[in-house]
């Protein structure tokens, strides 16, 4: 457990924010810290074949110690964190013991990790939980999937008892900004199958998630003198209200779970001439993910023959539903299943309400399920994480190892 916990907070005070507007990758170059260290760190622990990119992939091998050829299978975790809310000087706080009662993150600011909102926490009752000091995230989302891979492939090297094929991991930059696996070698990593570390709870097992797009709406509008207004004055501001006021309430994010799907407007500026809102289009189903985006086209058209052609659209679709690509190689996600199994844990399979770098890895080649790093209320303040999941989540990585070193040799 230490050993855990020294490796994680390494980890989580290094400040690895990405950012969405910048157009270079990795997106800031504080990520590179980060890149570096765990570079040098998977050679230190004799790890093979270290490489790391011109935009900061980092891929690494430990080689296989069975002489049956069996499949070669990675494990994948990014290393930067969101951008939705600080990760500069972040100062974890330890909970040994935890009493099942209100956490105090921070006394000044009267913040307060509360089971009685939060009642996830409740299941964690007696462990060690490892929490922001309520001013920064914590970073677990995705530095506890590192930390779980180097820990396990650590684990491995040092006990070669313990059987296995080729392994490969990959830690990738920009995941939260959508951009981990856009310029991710599939071919040179050259594994048959690969699991993300990027899960939450104890227990996660993900191999669906949301087809996703986002649309920017701009508006240009007329000022006119407010006095002197009428039928001349073309307010886009109003205009954007009223845009948004046509979306269906009931599928925001706060109104929905499951497979259902949502319009989310995140951004919005504006004054009378110009005015313009971001937005993010979720749905499992893919034929509900076309019908949404034809629907934000359907506002436009409507809205323009009203207000004389004032809107523009620009929808981008940003990742698709890795279900299509997981289920024809559906043993990957029954040996993880077995694994968890093996290792004390109940599985607990459901579709992701987001996205991970396995989404785009599958449709490129590489089909990638989602298992559990372990964290809770990623990308806030109330983030925290029991480093029980972090211990039970390595054990899985090498459970998988020595499962996938009992497959049948393959025919040459």
């Amino acid at each position: 457990m230490k050993h855990i916990i020294n490796r994680f907070l390494k980890y989580v005070t290094i400040d690895t924010q990405s950012d969405p507007n910048s157009k270079t990758t990795p997106s800031t170059e504080k990520q590179w810290y980060l890149a570096d260290l765990l570079a040098e760190e998977l050679e230190e622990i004799g790890m093979t074949d270290v490489t790391i990119d011109d935009n900061a992939y980092i891929m690494a091998t430990l080689p296989s110690n069975i002489e049956n050829k069996v499949p070669t299978i990675g494990f994948i975790s990014h290393f930067d964190t969101s951008p939705d809310f600080s990760g500069t000087d972040v100062n974890p706080q330890i909970i040994e013991n935890y009493d099942g009662k209100d956490i105090v993150l921070n006394s000044e600011k009267n913040i307060i990790l509360s089971p009685d909102y939060f009642e996830d926490l409740k299941q964690y009752k007696g462990q060690t939980l490892i929490t922001t000091d309520g001013t920064t995230l914590l970073g677990a989302d995705d530095k506890a999937g590192i930390t779980e891979i180097v820990t396990a492939m650590e684990y491995l090297i040092n006990h070669p008892e313990i059987k296995h094929g080729d392994i490969r991991v990959g830690f990738t930059p920009d995941e939260e900004i959508g951009r981990g696996a856009h310029l991710f070698d599939v071919e040179k990593f050259g594994a048959s199958w690969a699991y993300t570390m990027d899960g939450s709870q104890i227990g996660e097992l993900e191999y669906e998630n949301f087809n996703a797009a986002s649309a920017k709406v701009t508006i240009t509008g007329k000022s006119v003198h407010p006095g002197y207004a009428k039928n001349k004055m073309v307010n886009a501001i109003s205009i954007a209200n009223e845009f948004i006021s046509i979306l269906p309430p009931e599928e925001t994010p706060q109104n929905t779970s499951g497979r259902e799907g949502f319009f989310h407007v995140h951004h919005f500026k504006g004054e009378i001439e110009h005015a313009e809102f971001e937005m993010i289009i979720r749905d499992h189903d893919k034929g509900l993910f076309e019908k949404r985006k034809q629907l934000i086209r359907d506002i436009a058209t409507q809205l323009n023959k009203s207000y004389n052609d004032c809107i523009s659209i620009d929808i981008k679709d940003q990742y698709y539903n890795m279900r299509e690509k997981v289920e024809p190689v559906f043993q990957i996600v029954e040996i993880a299943q077995a694994a968890m199994q093996a290792v004390g844990i109940k599985p607990i399979i459901k579709p992701i309400r987001g996205g991970t770098d396995g989404a785009q890895l599958s449709y490129k080649g590489l089909p990638c399920p989602n298992i559990f790093a372990g964290g809770h209320n990623f990308h806030g303040k109330y983030e925290y994480i029991p480093v029980q999941s972090m211990q039970k989540a390595t054990e899985v990585i090498i459970k998988i190892c020595e499962i996938v070193s009992t497959a049948r040799p393959k025919r040459t």
